[in-house]
């Protein structure tokens, strides 16, 4: 070989690839390859599927979230809202302002059938009902058929479940704050038709909201002719903080603003930190892995020790020796990583079928939907989390194979030969 090769020739290359294949003598540095490759493949496979699921979650609880609760919410300092109509108007007039609906929420137990649960009622108009889609997109049939009339709610689907009700069926609701009287405050009790059930997705809401008219709940709670907030739907959620000023201008300097990031700031905290957390645990099988090639090429260069030698003493230069390892270690270590991103990527794009298959198999519930809030496991691949795990695993075993090069490629002809 002349020593003006140009570098990652076809030469190098069959080289590299010859030491790649497994012979009788070479069997266990073979193995060792092999379990590298598997290991940066699981690692890369694993990362992905971690991270979409993690997304996933954040994508469908945010979604669900907000899908049944605004963006930002206007509560008033004093209390109650009156003249909220008008108030309402002059928000939905603030540019990216989408919607405004005025609303009552209040805390209640639930009775029927012999049975009680706790449970939030949430009073709106029709109208506003309609335009919460999580909810009215899931609504059964007939469900908003005499909802205005006053004597009709709309419960979660899990919470009939759990009350053994059906539309046509009536409930008992029991709030704490009533009449006062001599005796103490006595609690405001009173039987609704359920008029229809919804089912959002999101366990905690489907057992917990009952629907109620506005004008119901103003008589339930004795709040007269107000609200006690106006939920505010702007164009983008992430962004939700460049509205509160101007929408804090029209309110007015007694009223309290809360985004539905400072409502559900833990939640999604939590989220981020596991998030990070888990990907740099997950790391480390990559990093086992990458270590595994180390060894591997090391053993590799020892036992070659003689064909390095005739190599350089046919005129084979030191950075065509050390060319010739690292593109055996890195031919593992790209194998490994794309095997890993076509597994991870397919099975992320199957994991509810997955997921319902082990479930037939092992007869458990792999995925309780009372525990993790969603009733489907959920995935979302970001090509950004794809990208970065790609190359860090290519990054990494690269890195891997510099140390085995750089020895192969110091290795001294003449010591090399005087054993064999």
């Amino acid at each position: 070989m002349a020593r003006n090769t140009r570098p990652f020739s076809g030469f190098e290359w069959m080289v590299a690839m010859r030491y790649l294949k497994p012979r009788r003598k070479e069997a266990f540095i073979s193995v060792i390859s092999i379990l590298s490759l598997v290991g940066i493949a699981l690692g890369v496979a694993t990362l992905i599927i971690v991270m979409s699921v993690m997304n996933g979650f954040r994508s469908e609880l945010l979604g669900r979230i907000l899908g049944l609760n605004g963006h930002l919410i206007v509560q008033s300092m004093t209390g109650s809202i009156p003249d909220y109509d008008a108030l309402a108007g002059r928000l939905r007039m603030i540019p990216g302002v989408t919607n405004a609906t005025p609303l009552i929420e209040g805390q209640v137990l639930v009775n029927a059938e012999g049975n009680s649960f706790g449970a939030l009622v949430r009073g709106l108009e029709t109208d506003g009902l309609k335009r919460l889609t999580s909810v009215s997109s899931t609504l059964s049939p007939g469900a908003l058929e005499g909802f205005d009339e006053g004597d009709s709610v709309i419960i979660g689907a899990r919470l009939a479940e759990r009350l053994n009700l059906v539309p046509g069926m009536t409930i008992t609701l029991i709030a704490p704050k009533g009449a006062v009287t001599p005796f103490g405050t006595t609690p405001r009790i009173k039987t609704y038709r359920v008029s229809g059930t919804f089912r959002v997705g999101m366990s905690e809401y489907d057992q917990t909201f009952v629907f109620m008219p506005l004008k119901e709940a103003q008589a339930f709670f004795g709040l007269d002719n107000t609200v006690l907030g106006i939920e505010i739907m702007v164009a983008n959620a992430d962004q939700v903080a460049q509205w509160r000023q101007p929408i804090g201008q029209v309110v007015g300097p007694y009223a309290r603003l809360i985004d539905w990031q400072q409502m559900n700031s833990s939640l999604f905290g939590a989220l981020a930190v596991e998030r990070n957390v888990m990907f740099l645990i997950l790391t480390m099988i990559i990093l086992v892995a990458a270590l595994n090639i180390i060894s591997g090429l090391i053993m590799l260069v020892k036992d070659k020790g003689g064909d390095i030698a005739i190599l350089r003493t046919m005129g084979a230069t030191k950075g065509s020796v050390m060319r010739v390892f690292f593109i055996a270690g890195a031919f593992i270590g790209v194998v490994g990583t794309f095997a890993g991103l076509i597994f991870g990527v397919a099975f992320c794009a199957n994991i509810e079928n997955i997921r319902q298959f082990l479930s037939r198999v092992t007869g458990t519930t792999l995925f309780d939907p009372t525990i993790y809030f969603l009733s489907q496991m959920p995935s979302k691949i970001e090509a950004g989390d794809v990208i970065a795990v790609t190359s860090m695993s290519l990054a990494l075993s690269f890195l891997a194979t510099l140390i085995p090069s750089w020895r192969a490629a110091r290795l001294d002809p003449v010591e090399a030969l005087r054993y064999e």
